[in-house]
């Protein structure tokens, strides 16, 4: 599938507004993409609670789990489930709170100026198929929209806040994805 970026969202993608985000500092264009990784709870797939994580409606009493990450209040750019199902909770231009505390290339902050896209998954389960085509696509029109981003400009959270992160861990098959953005005509 491809996609357009209209208005700084993803077309035809599912729509999920989060509240998180606020206004890029200014002169900060886009330049680095974050992959990262998520389940809700731990480990399990499925369901609406990444959603509701990133919308701030995750119910504490829904799972044991819960009540640790109540109050959270985070977001990402872009989800990719594990049927490779594409969900956008903020716009390109907004600067989405999935990065924390991070530094790229000596750049503190790296929310200021980077895309996070999250794929459901964990450190201990490969990603599907389809993931990795959505991952593709989606990549491949953000580095269309932001000329900035280039392949050396993709990392994993681990990259930018390591001892910190592990994601999108250690089955993320980066040849497999950077072969995947070839260009074909």
């Amino acid at each position: 599938m491809d996609y357009d970026i209209e208005a700084g969202w993803l077309i035809p993608a599912r729509r999920a507004p989060s509240p998180n985000h606020d206004p890029r500092p200014g002169g900060c264009g886009v330049d680095l993409l974050v992959i990262h990784g998520i389940s809700l709870p731990p480990g399990e797939f499925g369901g609406p609670w990444i959603d509701a994580l990133f919308c701030n409606a995750l119910d504490p009493a829904a799972h044991p789990y819960f009540p640790e990450i109540e109050g959270l209040r985070v977001s990402a750019h872009v989800l990719i489930r594990r049927d490779g199902e594409v969900v956008q909770y903020v716009p390109f231009e907004r600067r989405a709170w999935h990065a924390g505390q991070s530094c790229f290339a000596g750049r503190e902050r790296c929310n200021d100026f980077s895309i996070g896209i999250e794929l459901e998954g964990c450190d201990e389960h490969p990603y599907t198929d389809a993931q990795y085509a959505s991952l593709a696509a989606v990549t491949r029109s953000l580095m269309a929209a932001y000329p900035a981003l280039s392949a050396d400009r993709i990392v994993g959270h681990s990259d930018i806040a390591p001892g910190r992160k592990t994601d999108p861990g250690p089955h993320f098959d980066w040849p497999r994805f950077r072969a995947s953005l070839a260009i074909t005509t």
